[in-house]
């Protein structure tokens, strides 16, 4: 069931008064995403984005903000001048192996600004908080299928980052009027079908990314961790979700809310998988260009098969995926990458 957006009339011929939405990261790949989503129904929206990996070209909707999540004076003065009643909270690192080497960044930019953030909210009456997580929270599952029962053990500081930040914001809803959705994503992948945004962060790892650089010649080659996994094609399987799909997760998680939902946790997955070999395949066969591939060793902390359950998700928020095809992720990421290879997306700011 959708909810109206501000500004739109219900069946009865009555406005809702829902608040402004703060988006924290909104210009980076997936908060722009959910920026244009939000827009597209007439949200009132506020991004703040401190633009180190973000673009203020990818910010289609709402007023911009540069600037941290850690800057208590500025968040706060958002959130009163803006009557947020709403937080989506994307701003984070991402990287995993950076996590492993430089761990202080991790918990300092995704736990510590996260604190920051939430108590924020808390002083300013904020209701509603959707936060961006991820299945690194769960570390080397045995189950090839992960429920959001599955134990949470977290193998590196990125997903430990995110999973302490899980825990605050749980604490915090349980002694407050705060209720919070919790998505903990798979492996995203894909752009905007109409080519207006998409994945542009500076020496991403994502795998179809990668990947669709190599097409366009902006890298030499392609490298697959690990050939020798207990996989039908020796290679690591995961679920792979389009963006904009997980982009109508937190519409979906939004709108959840602001019916009176409790505070919940849902994997964001399709609920099946492919492996690395498949989609260097498809990417291969979209594009009707070969790259060179590398064989490498496994990396350390990689499971064999990382799969959501994702029928909580189904069941909570009624989310129906628009775009669970391995084909459209891979030609809508290759859209993409065409246009920045023809130097028609988004221009990186001097610093």
């Amino acid at each position: 069931m959708r909810f109206p957006a501000r500004g739109l009339q219900t069946e009865n011929g009555h406005k809702m008064n829902n608040g402004t939405v703060l988006v924290t990261g909104g210009a980076g790949y997936i908060g722009s995403h959910v920026v244009k989503q939000l827009g597209e129904r007439g949200e009132r929206i506020v991004v703040l984005d401190n633009l180190i990996k973000g673009f203020r070209e990818a910010v289609t909707h709402g007023t911009l903000v540069v600037g941290d999540t850690g800057d208590r004076e500025l968040v706060s003065r958002l959130l009163a001048e803006h009557g947020v009643d709403t937080i989506m909270h994307f701003a984070a690192h991402t990287i995993v192996p950076e996590s492993v080497a430089d761990p202080l960044k991790y918990y300092g930019n995704n736990t510590c600004n996260t604190r920051n953030l939430l108590e924020c909210a808390r002083d300013a009456g904020v209701k509603h908080f959707i936060f961006s997580s991820t299945a690194a929270v769960y570390g080397m599952p045995r189950a090839e299928r992960i429920t959001e029962d599955t134990p949470t053990a977290p193998i590196n500081p990125y997903g430990t980052s995110k999973l302490m930040s899980e825990w605050m914001l749980r604490d915090l809803a349980a002694i407050s009027d705060l209720r919070h959705v919790s998505l903990r994503y798979f492996n995203v992948a894909g752009s905007d079908p109409e080519g207006r945004i998409g994945q542009s962060t500076p020496g991403a790892t994502l795998l179809t990314k990668v990947a669709v650089e190599a097409v366009v010649g902006r890298r030499p080659h392609v490298s697959i961790f690990g050939t020798d996994y207990p996989t039908p094609d020796g290679t690591g399987v995961r679920d792979y979700i389009h963006v904009s799909d997980l982009a109508d997760a937190h519409i979906r998680a939004l709108e959840y809310l602001r019916a009176g939902g409790e505070s919940t946790t849902l994997n964001c997955g399709y609920g099946h998988g492919y492996s690395v070999r498949e989609i260097l395949a498809m990417v291969r066969d979209v594009s009707g260009v070969d790259f060179p591939v590398r064989e490498e060793a496994r990396r350390p902390g990689d499971p064999a098969v990382l799969v959501a359950a994702a029928d909580r998700i189904r069941e909570v928020l009624g989310w129906e995926p628009k775009y669970d095809d391995l084909r459209l992720i891979v030609q809508t990421a290759l859209n993409w990458e065409r246009k920045l290879a023809a130097g028609e997306g988004y221009m990186r700011e001097s610093a």
